[in-house]
This record gives C-alpha cells, sequence and structure tokens, in this order.
C-alpha cells in the first residue's frame, strides 16, 4: 500500500509543475510537452522487459532497483537545473515507476492474501488516489512558504534550492522518499509469490503473436487513449488555467488538478457500485459521454466554470481504466500475462497525447490544442458500442454470461 502511494505522489504531479517546468526553463508548450513525454514513453520501453526479468530476479530486487533508478533520477533535477537534466530527470523516474507498476499487482495479491485480492485491489486504488491529491497540494505548499524562510525543513530548502525555482524542493522530496523506500525494502521480508498461468509474461513471440490479432490492437489503442486523455488533461489544466483566465498556477492551478485527481477517486468508488448494476460497457459510454459534457464545459465555460469542470471530468474518467483493462482480458481465451503487459506499455499514451496537444497548442492556440482531447474520449466511447467480451461482468440482475 505504502508503494503504491509512493508510485501516485511521484507520478501525477507532472501536472501541477507543468507551468513551473514552462516559466524557469522558457520552455514554448511543445517543448514542456516533452517533460511527460520523457515519463511516459518509459512505460513503453521497460514494462514488458521487467516481466521478462522479474521470473529471475523476483520481486524484491525488481522493486529496489526500481526505486534506485527513481532516486538516481530525483536526485539529477534536484542537483542540475535545466531542461536536459528535467528530461532525463523524468525518464529515469518514470523507468523506475513502471517497474514497480508490473510487480505490485501479483505482490498485492499474494500478501494480502488471494480471497482479499479484490477488496485490497480497490483500497490500493483509493490510496492511489489519495496520493494523487495530495502531490500537487504539497508542491503548493513548498511553492508558496519557501520563500524567507530560515529555520525547520523550509530553512534547509531554502538553502539548497534556487530562489527562483522554489519547485525543486518537491524534487529533494523525492529524492529522500526514494532512498527511504530503498532501505524499507532491504529490510523488509517479500513473500514468494507463484504467478499464476495467465499472470506470467510469455516470451516477445507471445507478443507479436497477440499484436496480429485484431481485438489485441484495438483495446491497445483504447489503453493509449484512456492514459492520453488522462495525462493530456492533468499536464495542461494548470496552464489553461493561467493562459485563459489568469489563475495562479502555484494555487488555483495546483489546487485544481489536486481536485482532478481527488475526484477521480470518488468516481472510482461510485463506479464499482453501478458495476454491479449495469453492464460495464454501458456505463463506460454514459461516463464517456458525461466526461466529454465536462470538457466542452471547462473549455467554453467561465473560469469559475472550468475550476469545476476540469476536476468534473475527472469523476467521470475514473471508471475508463478499469472497464477497459478488464474488457480487455476478457476479449481473449489465453496469454492474459503477455495480454496485460500490452495493455501497461499503452500508458505511453501519457506521453503521446500531451505532446500532441503542446504542438497543436504552440500552432493555434491552448485551448485548440486540447480539443484534441475529443478524439480520444471519442474512441473510448466506442468500445462501449463494439466491445464483445467473452465474459461479461456479473451485476445483480444477471449472472456472468458467456458470449
Amino acid at each position: 500500500m505504502l508503494t503504491f502511494f509512493v508510485i501516485s505522489f511521484l507520478t501525477n504531479v507532472i501536472g501541477a509543475l507543468n507551468p513551473d517546468f514552462i516559466r524557469g526553463f522558457d520552455l514554448s508548450l511543445t517543448l514542456a510537452a516533452f517533460l511527460p513525454f520523457a515519463f511516459f514513453i518509459a512505460y513503453g520501453l521497460v514494462s514488458i522487459p521487467t516481466g521478462m526479468l522479474l521470473e529471475k530476479y523476483k520481486e524484491k530486487k525488481i522493486m529496489t532497483a526500481g526505486f534506485v533508478v527513481a532516486f538516481i533520477g530525483s536526485l539529477l533535477l534536484a542537483v542540475i537545473h535545466n531542461y536536459i537534466s528535467a528530461i532525463i530527470s523524468l525518464f529515469l523516474i518514470g523507468s523506475g515507476m513502471a517497474m514497480l507498476q508490473v510487480v505490485i499487482n501479483p505482490l498485492l495479491r499474494t500478501a494480502g492474501g488471494e480471497e482479499h485480492y479484490a477488496f485490497n485491489a480497490v483500497l490500493a486504488q483509493l490510496i492511489f488516489g489519495a496520493a494523487s491529491f495530495v502531490s500537487p497540494m504539497v508542491y503548493s505548499y513548498f511553492a508558496q512558504n519557501l520563500k524567507g524562510q530560515t529555520s525547520g525543513l523550509l530553512g534547509v530548502f531554502n538553502h539548497i534550492v534556487p530562489a527562483n525555482l522554489p519547485w525543486i524542493s518537491l524534487y529533494w522530496i523525492f529524492t529522500v522518499i526514494s532512498l527511504l523506500m530503498i532501505l524499507i525494502f532491504r529490510v523488509s521480508r517479500f513473500p514468494v509469490v507463484e504467478l499464476k498461468a495467465d499472470e506470467e509474461v510469455g516470451p516477445l513471440q507471445t507478443h507479436i503473436m497477440l499484436f496480429k490479432k485484431r481485438v489485441v490492437v484495438l483495446f491497445f489503442i483504447g489503453m493509449i487513449c484512456y492514459v492520453g486523455t488522462e495525462q493530456g488533461i492533468a499536464n495542461w489544466i494548470s496552464k489553461f488555467l493561467e493562459t485563459y483566465h489568469q489563475y495562479d498556477p502555484q494555487t488555483k492551478g495546483a489546487d485544481t488538478v489536486a481536485y482532478f485527481w481527488g475526484l477521480m477517486t470518488a468516481g472510482g468508488v461510485l463506479g464499482l457500485f453501478l458495476l454491479k448494476i449495469f453492464d460495464s460497457r454501458k456505463v463506460l459510454i454514459g461516463f464517456t459521454i458525461a466526461a466529454m459534457i465536462c470538457l466542452s464545459a471547462a473549455f467554453f465555460g467561465s473560469g469559475q466554470v472550468a475550476l469545476i469542470a476540469f476536476p468534473a471530468v475527472g469523476f467521470f474518467a475514473s471508471v475508463m481504466y478499469p472497464v477497459i483493462f478488464s474488457l480487455a482480458l476478457n476479449s481473449i481465451e489465453e496469454h492474459h500475462g503477455s495480454f496485460a503487459g500490452i495493455m501497461v506499455t499503452g500508458i505511453i499514451g501519457g506521453a503521446i497525447v500531451p505532446l500532441i496537444i503542446g504542438g497543436l497548442g504552440d500552432a493555434l492556440g491552448l485551448r485548440t490544442g486540447m480539443f484534441f482531447l475529443y478524439l480520444t474520449l471519442g474512441y473510448i466511447l466506442s468500445i462501449g458500442f463494439w466491445a464483445k467480451p467473452i465474459v461479461t461482468n456479473k451485476t445483480v440482475f444477471n449472472k456472468k454470461e458467456k458470449h
């Protein structure tokens, strides 16, 4: 659970930091978009190889290595403050987080007991969401209160962080957290994890074979669209509010990003309830349409409306990841471990979509660039119509059915 918290804490603050990266390093929107690109492209490069190495090196070594890589990445940007070091830093942190993501779910199943896995998985997602809410708040606190402090923790940071880059203090915090996690893992006893047949990551030939299946490619694109939508919104909320409504990114911007993640967690709780009543495809259709309506309100409404509408998009995006993932795995008969690895690789959508938005934003304006999110949401909406799972989700009105 602590690992879930830390993964989210280190990952989902990038959007709140985006305006500071732009100001601090004098970046265009396109150059700024390469920062989340560097972070999320690591998932595409590291996830499947990590799965293949897991059988040889086991969970403890892989997770320790993940935090060692994150430690190096965090320390790099904490010490060297320029655009190139930021790119390398975020790539390293992303690589570490990708390694952890591959290991953490099977480990959670074993550590907590298989009979408690469903409950623990939901609890882990709530903790993940809580960290996403907390990290922008922590950033806002340090950015606002660092100046002039001479005592306590703030005083320490005031001596080692450039006065014009107070947000760098967050990367010192990431450095310390990563080091603490390494030490915790060194003294912790790990259970022996025996992967089920459908959790094992198969050889490269299996992945190639799966990519020849049309349904695998369609769901892989769906995962790219989902993570791209999530990160495309989170990474540009603060800059959008600053550009069009003159809100301070260190206060209103950071708060809105925090509420985006916070409401995503709350929406997940509602989604769990609705999935016990309705077919998951219908839930996906309803929530996606609602997300598109809220996104339109954020684009075209007043500043006060945008402050509410952007977090509301997070609320309705909450069910997309679990529904898409479960529909995908329930749409093939075998090789679920390898397919899950492919789906996790779809997290590279978090690299691709913010970059497209940044490029379009430089050419046409940020609001117009963010219109690209209608395409990604449109594709997610289509999944609710064309998905034909072998097994549908069990509801209170019907038993699990095979088609």
